[in-house]
């Protein structure tokens, strides 16, 4: 009997002991269905979850958390409290873990400190409800931006604003957000066939299109919708019957129901006139001024709310201002005369490129800056250029149109398909250049420099939104490098003269495209080719046929070497450095003749002075280039190589097709002769041949 009680004891002495090094298996309960997970998609332990967990769960979740040091944060403090890892039997013990665990889940969440913006822009910050907090953190805002921050009060206080930005900064969330708040908070007025309150007018159908769509997502009580050409009048009869709250539109359809009295825009309180210097500009002004006029009744007591939104402002937008807007109307302007108009996230390259060349190297230049997997936009003068692009074969990635001439319905399916990645490049007139918010435009390129800047800073803005970086592309002629310069200085950027891309920088690109697609082979499929691929490396070798397999998924097959300087095919360009600067051009013409011979300028095309004229660069034909290579032997004042990316040259110098037609005395570039002649010129079968300038410089 005494040794019984005495086992007994000393069990019960070895079950404390345990305890103290590790958690007992739980009690047995009845089954109970549980959530499998008690965490958020950041591991973040949700206290109620746990509450309703069973005790082996919480166990489970209690190991996850030791190892971040969960053990610290409850006994901080308090040495005597045991371990999280201890086993918890009564409710008051399951309260005490939900609330260890959920003051670590909250404080690892938080772990970076907030920056500026986010402090300035915190949603605390401003009159929004938590129900458009939700959706806006749903679209991924988790803070106001900066043009958002400086126009919200003004808006919501019915004020006049005229709000201008950099695109790609969040100007629709200026606007929308404030206007839906103060409606929502406002009586509601449900009543069937109501008129609409807000009016947005855009330039373009896309715009209209995607503001509405903005404003849908930060609101599910407000009737929003959207009227533009192109589109079935039958709905949009609907909705008036129905009733709006918020009516976003292109100026020709509105006018249109305005004509034929289908809808009333005597209760409007609040105009939008967004990206405002274009649709004035591309001569919507009657049209938006029939359509204000109904609002702003000269006998009214209060005008409309006013808000012109745009990147840029033109002169002749303040006259409409005046016209329209209260004297006392808030002007926010993030850009300033003498700032930077474009995205500053954007980096800004040029490339000189001829005409006829420009649709291969443009295939080239979206493999390597955007890849097959990225998005690339390319912006085109003319409809008849944007099709024919499209079309072209040296564009390997899937490419679709867009511009006016296309029906309204297909544009809608060409943008949907853009935004969900169906296919990577979009050639686009000026259509896709303002307004619309397609995440994650890796590259964009414009096939020549546009006749004005804004052109320019809107269609660069597609690329580099809401914070992320981004990079455009500017090609152009010799000819129109006066226009380059003129769009660097009214935008107030420098423009990168780049080359076009080098063969081996196309074979790195295609080489990580296609590790991409090999990531992407299911591995059934995989199975069915093992016996192939064994035989395949018995005959050839692993490296060479997984090589080989490589180019022919990339498409890299066929590659052809192309001038960095003007993107001419079947030319290398290559560079001569000089260990002193050069007066003239001729210098560097006897260095060559020195070590190559005579026959050298027979291969040479558009030689330039490197900038500091500490040398040159020039074309030789690709074939030639190796065995230039070979023969030459750098010395103390020359050095030869070849060029892997553009040098920086004089921009005052052209580049020189031909040597110098004086000797190497005066340096003198010969425009007009072909041949070789006793004095240095250039002479065809038929004598003397003039060239025009463009001619000369193989334009």
């Amino acid at each position: 009997m005494f040794s019984s009680q005495k086992k007994k004891k000393k069990l019960k002495e070895q079950q404390l002991m345990a305890e103290e090094c590790d958690p007992p298996a739980p009690r047995k309960r009845k089954a109970e269905k549980m959530p499998t997970e008690a965490s958020d998609v950041n591991g973040n332990t949700d206290t109620k979850q746990i509450k309703h967990m069973s005790f082996t769960q919480i166990s489970a979740q209690l190991k996850k958390k030791k190892k971040a040091n969960v053990a610290d944060v409850m006994s901080s403090g308090e040495p005597d409290k045991p371990s999280p890892s201890a086993v918890v039997d009564s409710d008051s013990d399951r309260e005490k873990v939900c609330t260890h665990l959920a003051a670590h889940s909250s404080a690892s969440a938080h772990t970076e400190p907030e920056t500026p913006e986010q402090k300035e822009g915190a949603f605390s910050n401003f009159r929004i409800s938590q129900n458009t907090i939700r959706l806006l953190q749903a679209r991924g805002v988790s803070y106001l931006f900066d043009i958002q921050v400086k126009t919200f009060n003004s808006v919501y206080d019915g004020k006049d604003v005229i709000g201008q930005a950099r695109t790609g900064t969040g100007k629709t969330f200026s606007f929308a957000v404030p206007l839906v708040e103060k409606l929502q908070a406002a009586a509601d007025d449900r009543r069937r066939g109501r008129a609409p309150t807000v009016l947005v007018l855009t330039p373009t159908r896309e715009l209209a299109i995607q503001v509405s769509k903005d404003f849908k997502d930060v609101t599910k009580k407000l009737s929003v919708t959207c009227f533009y050409g192109g589109s079935s009048y039958n709905p949009q009869l609907e909705a008036i019957r129905n009733g709006i709250d918020v009516l976003v539109g292109t100026p020709g359809r509105i006018r249109d129901h305005l004509q034929n009295n289908k809808l009333d825009l005597s209760r409007i309180k609040h105009v939008v006139l967004d990206e405002v210097d274009q649709m004035l500009d591309m001569g919507f002004a009657e049209q938006v001024e029939e359509i204000l006029s109904v609002s702003y009744k000269k006998d009214a007591e209060e005008k409309p709310q006013t808000l012109l939104f745009s990147a840029t402002c033109p002169a002749w937008v303040y006259e409409v201002a005046k016209k329209y807007m209260r004297s006392q109307y808030i002007h926010v302007d993030l850009i300033g005369k003498k700032t930077q108009k474009a995205a500053t996230t954007v980096e800004h390259l040029a490339i000189a490129c001829h005409w006829s060349q420009r649709a291969s190297v443009i295939g080239d230049v979206v493999q390597v800056y955007s890849g097959s997997h990225g998005r690339t936009i390319v912006f085109c003068e003319t409809k008849r250029e944007a099709t024919e692009l499209s079309m072209n074969t040296s564009i390997k990635q899937s490419a679709q149109t867009l511009h006016g001439d296309i029906p309204q319905k297909q544009r809608e399916i060409t943008l949907k398909g853009f935004r969900s990645g169906t296919f990577e490049v979009l050639v686009a007139t000026n259509v896709a250049a303002r307004g619309l918010d397609i995440p994650e435009v890796d590259l964009v390129i414009q096939c020549s420099p546009p006749n004005d800047v804004e052109s320019y800073i809107h269609r660069s803005g597609r690329t580099g939104r809401a914070g992320r970086t981004g990079i455009c592309i500017c090609f152009y002629q010799r000819k129109e490098e006066s226009q380059l310069k003129f769009v660097e200085q009214k935008a107030g950027i420098t423009f990168k003269r780049v080359g076009v891309p080098t063969a081996n920088d196309i074979i790195q690109s295609s080489s990580k495209d296609a590790v991409r697609f090999l990531d992407s082979v299911p591995a059934v499929a995989v199975g069915y080719f093992r016996e192939a691929a064994q035989e395949l490396i018995e005959q050839r070798g692993a490296v060479e046929a997984l090589a080989a397999a490589l180019a022919h998924i990339s498409g890299a097959t066929s590659l052809e070497q192309r001038s960095l300087i003007n993107s001419d095919t079947g030319f290398t360009t290559m560079m001569m450095s000089c260990s002193q600067e050069m007066h003239n051009i001729g210098y560097a013409w006897r260095g060559l003749k020195e070590q190559l011979g005579e026959e050298v300028d027979e291969h040479i095309k558009r030689m330039i002075f490197l900038k500091g004229k500490k040398g040159v660069c020039f074309d030789v034909p690709a074939s030639k280039a190796k065995e230039m290579q070979d023969r030459w032997q750098d010395g103390r004042r020359w050095q030869l190589s070849v060029a892997t990316e553009l040098p920086e040259m004089e921009q005052s110098m052209r580049p020189s097709s031909e040597r110098s037609s004086s000797g190497f005395g005066r340096g003198r570039r010969s425009f007009g002769f072909k041949g070789n002649n006793s004095s240095g010129g250039r002479r065809g079968r038929g004598g003397p041949q003039k060239r025009s300038f463009s001619q000369a410089f193989d334009y």
